[in-house]
């Protein structure tokens, strides 16, 4: 019997079976590093305890070097919420400064303190957004993401594009634990409620992603690359109309190295970018989940940078948006995404969500984002 995963291993970016058609043989072509760095390639190249410490410096989640213990923070948590109104800062100054298994931990020692859940007590005592973006915090990586989705499918408002982004932005391995994760918590399939909620070629693609497995390795054959860009060329620019099945099958079963090489061979064979070829060829819901699969293959610290970007440009701020980036990359690859964010915007991300937010949201949102460096 295979020991099962821990949740603690959700982000760390795993080796899987090559999915079909997109074997690992061949050399790694120089120009895919320039294409996906600081992206999956980098990443996959750090192994061992170098690679925890590389995600420690892409995270921005900021951990004292001295940890009081669960104990002692349990404890320091249900006195901020005694008396007249909850001392905030003293939840903040605990909770936006511990990592995904600290805040386990905590939240154990407080149920077996005061048998009661810190989860319904953070509901009970916190509210508006700082209340939203602390609930999703507390959980436990897979366990946010799953109920991002159950939340984007099962709401009283269906969000698909919150569901897009977080099934098409993440990995094989985080997705087969995802899964798991979602039929635990709602009691059922993740693919049963994407189905009763999306449709066409959408759904195709989103059902798909789920349930093929991709390698996840660095590995790229620049021929094979070159015989997807052709093929995507004659499904789409080439011809009247657009074969569908043929983008729902390369986006689908290649890996995130093969795919940006596709783009890179795509661009270099037709003089013109792939992300502007599905544009043209695509629309609706299925565009953007083939826009979110080929950004994340090329550069998702980029991709979330613009998420966040236009989370908070324009009249009004889409807080759904801005607190689902910054509490699910906070503890994977914030420095990334705050570096492409000033480079490609002239403005730090801690200052435009200084200027869009306020009060304990504000001061927790800028707590996870930290300051730049």
């Amino acid at each position: 019997m295979r020991p099962r995963r821990s949740h603690a291993a959700y982000h760390m970016r795993t080796a899987a079976s090559p999915s079909m058609g997109d074997p690992p043989t061949g050399k790694l072509s120089v120009s895919l590093f320039k294409t996906l760095a600081p992206g999956p390639v980098r990443t996959q190249l750090v192994t061992g305890t170098s690679k925890s410490k590389h995600r420690r410096r892409m995270a921005s989640l900021s951990v004292p070097p001295v940890l009081t213990s669960p104990r002692h923070d349990a404890i320091a948590l249900h006195r901020a919420f005694k008396g007249f109104g909850c001392d905030s800062t003293t939840v903040i100054n605990i909770l936006a400064h511990r990592d995904a298994v600290q805040r386990g931990l905590i939240m154990q020692e407080y149920r077996a303190i005061y048998h009661q859940d810190l989860y319904h007590r953070l509901s009970t005592e916190l509210s508006g957004n700082h209340k939203k973006a602390m609930l999703l915090w507390v959980l436990d990586p897979v366990g946010r993401d799953a109920t991002i989705l159950n939340q984007s499918l099962n709401g009283d408002i269906t969000d698909l594009r919150a569901a897009t982004e977080v099934i098409c932005s993440r990995t094989p391995s985080q997705l087969q634990i995802m899964k798991q994760a979602y039929r635990a918590r709602f009691g059922c399939y993740l693919e049963q409620d994407v189905t009763e909620r999306t449709y066409g070629d959408h759904q195709k693609l989103l059902l798909a992603y789920l349930g093929i497995p991709r390698y996840e390795g660095p590995e790229v054959d620049p021929s094979a690359a070159a015989r997807d860009a052709r093929e995507l060329y004659r499904a789409g620019e080439k011809r009247l109309g657009t074969d569908e099945r043929a983008f729902i099958r390369v986006f689908t079963e290649r890996s995130w190295a093969h795919l940006a090489a596709v783009a890179d061979a795509y661009h270099h064979l037709y003089a013109r970018s792939l992300d502007k070829a599905v544009k043209s060829e695509t629309s609706g819901t299925f565009e953007l989940g083939l826009l979110t699969i080929l950004r994340c293959a090329e550069s998702p610290a980029r991709y979330f940078a613009k998420a966040l970007h236009k989370a908070m440009k324009g009249l009004g701020t889409s807080d759904t948006t801005l607190i689902r980036v910054v509490v699910t990359r906070a503890e994977v690859d914030m420095q990334y995404i705050k570096a492409e964010y000033h480079k490609k915007y002239k403005r730090s991300l801690a200052d435009a969500i200084h200027s869009e937010t306020s009060g304990n949201y504000r001061t927790f949102l800028l707590s996870l984002v930290g300051r730049d460096r």
